[in-house]
């Protein structure tokens, strides 16, 4: 049965591999129940989980980050590719779930985990912070050539959740089916899905803006 392993929170440390003082990648397993609301406007480091915060304010957070998951079975595999244990939270995930291919989910889909409702809305891409906390050469080209990225979600209905909630996948979209897995290699190493995107319901407003950029530089008469 799907469930939540672990409820991570993150407590600041400092950030040598940014211009930042701080991030708040380092999370760590609460035990009890958590409360979980949309967070707001990115920009402020506000995130869903209370207690936890991002501290690169321009890039993470915000109601369509509100709240990033990540499977022990893709933990799993990266302590056998990287031959050492990876705790939950070791990617900076909110919530560790275990039983539900995360990376198969479909941009909508639609989660209840305890008293809470999330949806899908974007892969995440992994950036210098995450590089330099798992400290393995060339860790950016191996994160993207595996396609492990986990989704990041937004708050539908707050509430509280905890480690041992089960997670029920609730509605998925029946038209546009874009998977997690999918949008991030078209953000990250095959452009030509690009038009997956275009327009898609339950994707970032900003994504969508980075999407139509994207795709007007490769029509013919972008340089006419």
């Amino acid at each position: 049965m799907p469930h939540v392993l672990s409820v991570n929170v993150g407590r600041p440390r400092p950030n040598p591999w940014k211009r930042l003082p701080s991030t708040g990648i380092d999370k760590q397993p609460v035990a009890g129940p958590v409360a979980v609301t949309s967070p707001g406007p990115k920009g402020t480091g506000a995130v869903g989980l209370a207690g936890d915060r991002v501290h690169d304010v321009r890039h993470h957070g915000g109601d369509y980050q509100a709240v990033y998951a990540y499977a022990r079975e893709d933990l799993d595999h990266w302590e056998g590719e990287l031959g050492r244990p990876l705790a939950s939270g070791a990617f900076g995930e909110n919530l560790t779930t275990t039983g539900i291919d995360v990376n198969a989910a479909l941009i909508g889909e639609r989660w209840r985990i305890g008293s809470v409702l999330l949806e899908v809305s974007c892969p995440r891409i992994p950036c210098a912070t995450f590089a330099g906390w798992l400290d393995e050469e060339g860790w950016l080209r191996t994160f993207t050539r595996a396609v492990r990225p986990g989704p990041y979600l937004r708050v539908v209905e707050p509430g509280e959740l905890a480690a041992g909630d089960e997670l029920t996948v609730e509605s998925r979209p029946d038209d546009r089916r874009v998977t997690v897995a999918e949008s991030f290699r078209a953000f990250t190493s095959e452009p030509e899905l690009l038009p997956l995107l275009a327009d898609l319901p339950g994707l970032p407003p900003e994504d969508h803006e980075a999407v139509r950029r994207r795709l007007s530089r490769t029509r013919p008469d972008a340089t006419s």
